[in-house]
């Protein structure tokens, strides 16, 4: 290597001359970039702004979705536009069939395993995986583990008694529209504020409360035209 960091025998190459960019100083707090360029957009804020998800990680992600089939289905079909390999392991294969085959034309981008099921994906940083877990209320613990390069999604349709383990070693949770008794048992294991609690029960189709720590994130995920197309509208209820 030479003393400026070009490999010897190469030439370090001149880019094209561009006059400098500029702009007024109060206009900086408008400028916001996401970080990284793996991030699956999971909707918009209440102010109209896309919200991401980093799922490609160097160290193990779990997230934890309270929630409806529409929404996780529209996550993996956005992680798979990422790159990543989508693996569900669901006990309802015909709810995911058709998805799997529309996506990536063709290519095998969206994998469906029976429960207990799923072999090793040896994810890698060039060939990320994202789980996604379908398993009913309860489900079981077993070899699918979140491991540098691979994120673990797991969809609760309510609260079960697993719930509150999932919702303690979930780095995300993702919380939509429940009943009051099990927005009070949310509120008190991920530390609501009580107007937060007061909203679960009312949230629309598509709207969710994304934790994270202490970070609070309301999301509106709306499909686009072929999503819609493949899933129909937003939905709560399966």
């Amino acid at each position: 290597m030479g003393r400026t960091g070009t490999p010897k025998g190469l030439r370090a190459m001149i880019g094209p001359r561009h006059a400098g960019h500029s702009m007024p100083a109060d206009h900086l707090a408008a400028l916001s970039l996401p970080v990284g360029d793996d991030g699956v957009v999971i909707g918009e804020d209440a102010e109209g702004r896309p919200q991401l998800v980093g799922f490609h990680r160097s160290t193990p992600y779990d997230v934890l979705l309270i929630g409806g089939l529409w929404t996780a289905q529209v996550l993996a079909l956005r992680a798979a536009g990422t790159g990543a390999r989508v693996v569900v392991e669901t006990g309802r294969r015909r709810e995911w069939t058709m998805l799997a085959q529309a996506a990536g034309a063709g290519l095998e981008c969206i994998t469906l395993h029976d429960v207990g099921r799923v072999p090793p994906m040896g994810a890698t940083v060039g060939s990320p995986v994202v789980v996604i877990r379908d398993c009913g209320m309860r489900p079981p613990r077993g070899r699918v583990v979140s491991s540098p390069w691979q994120s673990v999604l797991t969809l609760l349709p309510y609260l079960s008694p697993v719930a509150p383990r999932l919702m303690r070693s979930s780095t995300l949770v993702g919380v939509q529209r429940v009943s009051p008794q099990e927005a009070q048992q949310i509120g008190r294991i991920l530390g609501l504020t009580q107007p937060e609690v007061a909203a679960l029960p009312t949230l629309a189709d598509g709207v969710t409360l994304w934790c994270s720590g202490r970070e609070r994130h309301w999301v509106m995920t709306s499909g686009t035209d072929a999503e819609s197309g493949l899933l129909g509208m937003a939905r709560r209820m399966d």
